[in-house]
């Protein structure tokens, strides 16, 4: 099935920047028509969030940022100014024609046009009508404005990530990517897929109601779930591990690598593997318990042993006993390695037209999912900013000249 497992389904995207993208790039992926609506002009906040930015064929930056590029793969975009009437209008023409919609604008944003959910469930109640926001619908801080930064310092991601106070360093980080949004975008594709399973039994959709906040909270995970029964705040430990060991970086001879034990068996098998069985035997390290309790004196005594060979050494050893070990990869350096070059995991798309100084060709990153029978699809790469107007409008009835006639007025 080249259309994809959700090549039935249209998506209406009225969100930017990254969760809501994420979001239904994942839609995209899995086949989904996802018409993307963009400030005309200016288009998504993420087409200027650069540096880094695209590069022409000559290898000279161009103005489209790779930001924009990562997350709207896919889709089609159109321009359409929601300030005025008639582009309400086109909205609610093309929400009666939509499976699911999804918007981030603040709390009460988009009632004042109409395009709120109970004014397009009155007119399509088979809509499934995603809000994404900092902090939810309800709530003290539902009018609040929330980027991922300040979601990572408010849910404690922040506060458990990055090294110890008291080492060079420490404080509190965040994680190197938008961790929030994408997980916002993967629970948000979640949702809506139950969402259509549920509209299969009752023909009716509803409205989901997404929050970085929540989301933030709930992937503090075994962290979170830690305080809640012991009332003990975790600490910052850097490359560690709460409740494994070894599980971190260790010095070898040429630089780091991973180690990352998470049984008896593995320690007993790495501990026979660097020569030194007797750690089996050490009271201090008998189990996974001991060892993260003696946490200092066992990573002081490994890597006395990991720094007598190199990386690639460690890694050819380890494998063969399969003990879980790795290198710590820059971004060059994983994306040539023989596993990720095997997966396909870089794509490139031919982006079709050949605009003075435009990008023809686009890399951007696979889907990770896998399925046998309806894998992702590939349509078009990142759009330009409403490439695809036109055709999107032309679909909904309107001819040449009434289009020509709302670019002339601003619609779009």
């Amino acid at each position: 099935m080249t259309q994809g497992a959700l090549g039935h389904i249209k998506v209406l995207d009225l969100s930017r920047v990254l969760a809501g993208p994420w979001c239904t790039q994942i839609l995209a992926d899995l086949g989904a028509d996802v018409i993307k609506v963009e400030r005309p002009v200016v288009g998504d906040d993420t087409r200027h969030w650069g540096p880094p930015f695209l590069q022409d064929a000559q290898g000279n930056d161009t103005q489209e940022a790779a930001y924009f590029a990562c997350a709207n793969r896919n889709k089609r975009s159109i321009t359409l100014d929601l300030a005025q009437v008639q582009a309400q209008a086109l909205v609610r023409q093309l929400a009666l024609q939509s499976d699911v919609l999804v918007e981030n604008f603040k709390v009460g944003g988009l009632k004042a046009y109409g395009l709120d959910y109970e004014s397009l469930k009155a007119i399509n109640p088979r809509l499934i009508y995603c809000s994404i926001t900092g902090f939810g619908q309800t709530g003290p801080y539902a009018q609040r404005a929330g980027y991922d930064l300040m979601i990572q310092a408010m849910s404690g991601m922040m506060s458990i990530t990055g090294r110890a106070d008291d080492v060079p360093g420490g404080g509190p980080q965040r994680v190197g990517v938008a961790l929030t949004d994408l997980f916002t975008g993967v629970y948000a594709s979640t949702a809506i897929l139950a969402a259509i399973e549920v509209r299969h039994q009752t023909g009716t959709g509803q409205h989901i109601d997404m929050a970085l906040l929540d989301v933030g909270m709930a992937t503090l995970a075994n962290q979170g779930t830690g305080f809640l029964n012991t009332g003990r705040v975790p600490q910052r430990q850097g490359n560690s591990h709460p409740s494994l060991a070894p599980y971190q970086d260790f010095v070898t001879a040429d630089g780091s690598m991973i180690l990352a034990i998470g049984n008896d068996g593995q320690f007993a098998r790495f501990s026979e593997a660097a020569g030194q069985l007797h750690w089996t035997q050490d009271p201090r390290f008998a189990s996974n318990a001991l060892r993260a309790q003696n946490r200092l004196a066992l990573v002081q005594v490994i890597e006395e042993v990991t720094r007598t060979r190199s990386t690639s050494e460690w890694i050819t050893l380890l494998e063969d006993r399969a003990v879980p070990c790795g290198a710590i990869n820059n971004l060059a350096q994983a994306f040539s390695d023989e596993q990720v070059q095997a997966r396909k995991l870089v794509l490139q798309q031919d982006r079709g037209h050949r605009q003075v100084g435009a990008v023809e060709v686009i890399s951007t990153i696979a889907s990770p999912v896998r399925l046998a029978q309806t894998p992702p699809v590939l349509r078009c790469a990142p759009p330009a900013l409403g490439e695809h107007t036109d055709q999107v409008l032309a679909e909904l009835g309107l001819d040449e000249q009434q289009i020509a006639a709302l670019r002339q007025q601003g619609v779009v």
